[in-house]
């Protein structure tokens, strides 16, 4: 799960992005109007947490850009403003969630989890594909009723396919998702492949009915077998 965090302030944004970390979430930030628009404009998020008050501009006109541009992140609105005109203003502009300052981490931690079910699993607490079950909340997956070991990388490309049955991933975006934004620097994803041939063998050993499969020239795509 990747997470955009747009704060001015240095030390909050810190503060979050420690905790969301060591939550095994992929943690991008910006500082200001400008960073969080070439950030939105070149990258996508499962969740951003965003200001309203910003030194270079508003987060309402962030929200304005993503509704523009069709996108589909969840976004939680972070603001010392605790008004009910700029709660009904930020939810009218395609805000999932508005959360006052100053507020208890695990309350944070909690909407997000919160935005994101309503999202990607249609507000189901477990993600289920095939025979194939997925736990977020203690990121543990099962095979019918059998444990499936994953390493950490293993298990965030397996959950990034089953919330997208059957579309097609482009590896970059793939990379993007699961390792973060300055992935799309590198000269090579050998990596990728190599992760994701070991997910597969996982899977087939454990006798699961999907797959990853290869499209040439695309990516690759879940499917049900």
């Amino acid at each position: 799960m990747k997470v955009l965090i747009v704060e001015d302030d240095s030390s909050l944004r810190e503060i979050i992005k420690r905790s969301l970390l060591e939550e095994h979430y992929i943690v991008e930030v910006a500082e200001d109007f400008k960073s969080a628009l070439r950030k939105i404009n070149d990258y996508s998020y499962d969740c951003i947490l965003l200001d309203i008050m910003l030194p270079d501009g508003s987060g309402m006109d962030v929200l304005k850009r993503l509704k523009k541009q069709g996108k589909k992140e969840s976004v939680i609105i972070l603001s010392a403003k605790d008004s009910i005109d700029d709660k009904v203003l930020g939810l009218d502009y395609g805000a999932d969630d508005y959360l006052a300052k100053p507020f208890h981490l695990a309350e944070l931690k909690a909407r997000i989890k919160s935005v994101i079910r309503r999202k990607q699993q249609g507000g189901e607490k477990n993600i289920q594909v095939g025979n194939v079950k997925i736990e977020p909340d203690s990121r543990l997956v099962y095979v019918e009723d059998t444990l499936l070991d994953l390493l950490r990388k293993e298990y965030d490309i397996l959950h990034y396919f089953m919330t997208r049955p059957e579309h097609v991933i482009d590896k970059t975006v793939l990379a993007e998702s699961v390792w973060g934004d300055h992935i799309d620097q590198v000269d090579s994803f050998d990596f990728i492949y190599a992760q994701i041939k070991n997910l597969r063998r996982k899977l087939k050993q454990s006798d699961a009915s999907i797959e990853i499969k290869a499209v040439y020239g695309f990516g690759y795509k879940l499917v049900e077998l």
